[in-house]
């Protein structure tokens, strides 16, 4: 038996599917398609290189908050996190890309936990995303981390290398 917090999260997800019908019954027959889906109307999405994604999805487990839907490309290296809309957003760091209004993700049903593109964080069906000032303090430690790891022992000597995405803490979380 489907638990209704699958249902939910199946119906939440498909219906940014430009056929959000096709899409729920073809996810309910429990197939792994892939559906696109329509940024900017229900969620946007921060796409991250895989080794900064990864390292700050582990730092998320630690804030405050719940984390919300992330998504894991590992054809593509990347991982993409789930925010609230906000088209005036910007968010600058290497290699990242910010999809909102007007753009397209792949992403395979809620259920999916394997395969190259799979759910790190399935969406829980209430709707809960990433808080943009929790993930982006997770990111800045995330670049602090992979800069501070970089290298072998001949990087010990040189002085320790700045954050892209700054020194400071994000203020404001909530």
């Amino acid at each position: 038996m489907v638990s209704a917090r699958w249902t939910r999260a199946l119906a939440w997800l498909a219906a940014a599917a430009e056929d959000p019908r096709a899409c729920r019954y073809d996810w309910r027959r429990g197939s792994e398609a892939v559906h696109l889906l329509a940024a900017g109307r229900l969620w946007d999405v921060l796409i991250v290189p895989e080794r900064l994604g990864l390292r700050a999805v582990g730092l998320l487990d630690d804030l405050p908050g719940a984390p919300g839907p992330m998504l894991l490309d590992g054809r593509g290296r990347r991982v993409g996190f789930f925010l609230p809309p906000d088209p005036a957003a910007i968010w600058v760091g290497p290699g990242t890309r910010y999809v909102t209004k007007g753009g397209w993700i792949a992403a395979p049903a809620p259920h999916c936990r394997w395969g190259t593109l799979r759910w790190l964080t399935p969406p829980d069906g209430a709707g809960t995303l990433n808080r943009p000032g929790i993930l982006e303090l997770a990111l800045r430690r995330a670049m602090e981390e992979l800069a501070r790891d970089h290298g072998g022992s001949h990087h010990r000597r040189r002085p320790p290398r700045r954050s892209l995405f700054g020194p400071s803490a994000v203020r404001g979380t909530t």
